[in-house]
């Protein structure tokens, strides 16, 4: 038997059949210190319950898989010490262990596909890292998205990534990746990218119809929805280009691979752009949070599967 457990709050919507949305944890334990990690998380929560929905933060504590967290647990969550970052992979193992995790994109869809949630807010999905043609160096997030049926509403994929390469492999696997009121892909910290994007959409009706009709064609996975950041948050992409560069080469001087790699980045740009970039990252969470609780009603609205 599955171990979930469900927060109070999120047992009484799914109760009432109102919306919820789903959150990652990673972002809490391995994007940002303590307490800024603990104050962003809250604020992404309140904007969800803002916007008419309740939010659902994904983690597994002590061998069990929560489905929402109480504010003490998120409180002990964020100070918490070589908390294991969970993907498809290794998230069964934790559990069986009575480990303790943060999810991912992958781990997180996983759950919430388990709890019957149908959407999730993110910041960026993860992707293919440049010089995969050598290391092979792909998220198991993408393959997660082709299969596993959740609307995933992220500010595009990672900068840090390899972008052409990412959206060349989602198209392969079949994933449908909408741009939110833009013609161009955004580019996480940057609103647009020289990408086309695959799909636009204009408001999230349109999104819980699309949503609701892969399942009606029977069609497996997701959906990718890509929602630029609000634009002044945004940090242009000219400004990034020679940032993220420097802190792709400082990783391979130091060796640093496999899950390592993202937090590495990330900490590196943070210190590299003043701060800038964690600032930016927040924005665009929060901006994700309202579109994906907007989606959320809608299919609340549109009726079960």
């Amino acid at each position: 038997m599955i171990p979930l457990h469900y927060a109070p709050e999120v047992e009484a919507a799914q109760a009432a059949s109102t919306p919820v949305v789903a959150l990652e944890s990673t972002i809490i334990t391995h994007g940002m210190p303590y307490p800024q990690n603990v104050e962003t998380a809250r604020k992404v929560e309140q904007t969800i319950r803002d916007q008419g929905a309740t939010p659902a933060t994904i983690a597994v504590i002590a061998g069990q898989l929560h489905i929402g967290l109480t504010s003490d647990e998120l409180e002990t969550l964020g100070q918490a010490k070589d908390v294991a970052k969970l993907s498809r992979a290794d998230m069964a193992a934790c559990i069986a262990t009575g480990g303790t995790g943060a999810t991912t994109v992958a781990a997180t869809m996983i759950a919430a596909r388990l709890a019957g949630i149908e959407v999730f807010a993110t910041g960026g999905i993860g992707g293919v890292h440049r010089g995969a043609e050598n290391s092979f160096d792909i998220s198991a997030d993408l393959q997660e998205l082709s299969q596993t049926a959740v609307t995933v509403v992220a500010a595009g994929a990672k900068a840090i990534l390899d972008l052409p390469k990412t959206l060349e492999v989602l198209e392969t696997l079949g994933v449908p990746v909408i741009a939110y009121g833009q013609d161009t892909l955004p580019a996480f910290w940057s609103r647009e990218s020289d990408l086309a994007a695959p799909l636009r959409m204009d408001d999230a009706a349109s999104i819980a119809k699309a949503h609701r009709m892969r399942a009606a064609l029977g069609l497996p996975g997701g959906q990718l929805v890509a929602n630029p950041i609000p634009a002044f948050a945004e940090i242009p992409a000219a400004t990034l280009a020679p940032i993220i560069a420097q802190a792709l080469q400082e990783a391979e001087e130091q060796g640093i691979d496999g899950k390592s790699v993202t937090p590495f980045l990330l900490g590196r740009i943070f210190e590299l752009t003043n701060g800038a970039s964690l600032d930016a990252n927040i924005a665009l969470v929060l901006n994700n949070a309202r579109l994906a609780a907007e989606i959320a009603q809608n299919l609340t609205q549109i009726g079960a599967n």
